[in-house]
Formats: C-alpha cells, structure tokens, sequence
C-alpha cells in the first residue's frame, strides 16, 4: 500500500500520509469519534468494545482503555458530548448508551431503550442538552437530559419510510438532520407553532441509499454520501436547502461516510478500500464552485471504509476505520 498520496490544485501540492495502524479490535471497526479537545479519539465495533485512544508521544497513539459492559451486540457507532464528559454509544440491541468518569472511570450510568431494532446513530446538540438517535425502526427520537444521569424522550419522529442510517445536529442551532435508506436526507425543528419536533423539509436528489450527513463547522454547508457513488453538498438558499454541488465520478462503491475539517476540506469513507480529499474551489472567471480531488489512497484499507473524523483542533490530522478490523491515523498536509 503507498503511503503519500500526492495531488495538486492550483498550484498547491497536498500530502495524505498514513502515520499509524490500530489492530487491537476483533472484527469489524465501525466507527470513530474524537474527543472535542482532540487530544483522544474513541472507537467501536463487531467485537461489542469500545476503545479510548490517547497519545502516548508524537504520532503514537495508544489504547488505555476499553470498555465492554454496555452492550449485547455490535456497537455501531460511538459520539463525544460536546463539553467532553460523555460518551454516548448505539447498538445494534437496539440501546443507547451513556458513559461517563464521575466514579474516577469510564460507566455506563444510562441506558437509554426504545427504538425496536437495531439504533444505527446518536448524535449530540450543540447545547448537551438534547441527544438523537436513530434506528431500522425507520424513526428518529430526541432525548432530554432532565438531570446528570436521566433523559426523557421528547420526540419520536416518523419521518422516513426506511431504516434511518445517520442523525446529525447542526453545529450552531438545534436543527436535526437524519438520513436514510428512503433515498431522503430530514431536517428537523422544534416548532413552536406545533409544540413538537416537525419534520421541515426533505432533502431529495440521490438516487439509492443515503448513509451518512455532516454539517460543516459554520453551518452552512450540509454534506450528505450514498450508495448511488455521490456526495451532494446541499446550502441554504431563501430559507431553503437545495443542493448547491455534486460531486461525482470519484468513487466506484458506496460512500459509507464523510468528514468537514475546520478549514473546509471534506474527507470521504468509501466501499472501494479509499480515502479521498474535496477542497471548494472557485472559479475567477465564472464565478461557479466546484470540488476538486486534492489527495486520495485508493487502497487506504483492505476492505471497505466505514468511517473517517478529522481531529476537531489539528486540521491536518484525520483517522479512518475499515472492515479490515483496522483503524488508521493519517497526517495531511
């Protein structure tokens, strides 16, 4: 496998370099999560464990803890709160888990039950106070945190007609965005006028399953990857959410996930074993924008990619975790 992958946009040269592999899960790697400091990353998996990783020294990272009590079945996915005291992890027995250290380590001191299948995605607000998850029940709740170890349901949203794969909370205001295998990504909104969460809008435009969504750091830009080898990037428009860009002909298999670092380049996750690196470019003598591929490893892992994260402080730094029952650390610059 190469490890630089080089390319090139206006003038400017960017290296992809993988600098560290993961190897201590058993089975599939299905997610990863940094801490908001980004100084520690989680994991999860097949193999029902979740793995704390910190760094030991310069591109060494390490795994101190792992935490196996929580769950029956595979973890699906695993999300920090956003002030970094909690750790929140979907399973497919269909719970939702909540860690955190007051006793001195990481426990499972919540367990949120409900959905009727298989939770696929928990995802925080910006506030801490509002947690998603999402399930092949095909619905979306919204979880309340009403005291430090206690959360009411306070929606239960039927939006889709398909397993939902993805919920994403925009990072600046309590606008929910899920996904789904409906073809259709949501918004969602508490609305006073009904007193309820309403679904607002739906966002149609790919043509197979939709598995993941991401805002960007501002909010302004909504990134969504699919089964039909696209990501649509979708902006506000007159109130409205449209898609302003679609990137295509890049990828050969499904887009399992993708990630917005702070300086705007969009990293992607995909099916055919690749990692791949989008910057916004416009044009001067037209003014239209388009994506340009700026680095790519097309054989980033052995077997398909499920997930990739950016590190929330150190723009060059990503991880990505795969089939192969690997996670990696790459640096680009």
């Amino acid at each position: 496998m190469p490890d630089i992958i080089t390319g090139e946009m206006s003038g400017s040269e960017f290296k992809l370099e993988a600098i560290q592999t993961l190897n201590q899960h058993t089975g599939r790697v299905w997610h990863v999560s940094w801490h908001p400091e980004g100084k520690m990353f989680a994991s999860c998996g097949e193999d029902r464990a979740i793995r704390l990783w910190s760094m030991e020294s310069k591109n060494q990272w390490v795994n101190k803890v792992v935490l196996t009590e929580g769950h029956k079945r595979t973890i699906r996915q695993v999300t920090w709160s956003p002030c970094g005291n909690f750790l929140a992890s979907a399973s497919f027995d269909g719970t939702t888990c909540i860690w955190d250290k007051k006793s001195g380590q990481f426990e499972c001191n919540a367990t949120l039950e409900g959905h009727e299948n298989e939770v696929k995605s928990v995802s925080w607000a910006p506030n801490g106070k509002l947690l998603a998850t999402c399930s092949r029940d095909k619905s979306v709740w919204i979880w309340e945190l009403v005291d430090d170890e206690e959360y009411d349901c306070a929606a239960v949203l039927n939006a889709h007609s398909q397993d939902v794969k993805k919920v994403a909370w925009h990072p600046n205001s309590e606008l929910l965005a899920s996904c789904s295998y409906d073809n259709t990504v949501k918004l969602f909104q508490d609305d006073p006028r009904e007193g309820d969460w309403t679904c607002q809008t739906s966002l149609e435009g790919h043509l197979s399953t939709v598995w993941s969504i991401q805002f960007d750091s501002t909010g302004e830009r909504l990134a969504s990857c699919s089964d039909d080898l696209t990501v649509k990037i979708w902006k506000q428009q007159e109130h409205e959410w449209k898609c302003a860009h679609t990137i295509e002909g890049f990828h050969n298999r499904t887009i399992y996930d993708l990630s917005w670092n702070s300086d705007g380049y969009l990293a992607t996750a995909c099916g055919d074993d690749g990692l791949r690196i989008f910057k916004e470019e416009a044009c001067i003598e037209t003014g239209s924008i388009s994506y340009k591929l700026v680095a790519e490893n097309r054989q980033a892992h052995t077997q398909d990619l499920n997930s990739v994260a950016w590190n929330p402080i150190d723009p060059q730094l990503l991880v990505t975790c795969s089939d192969d029952g690997e996670l990696k650390v790459w640096h680009f610059k």
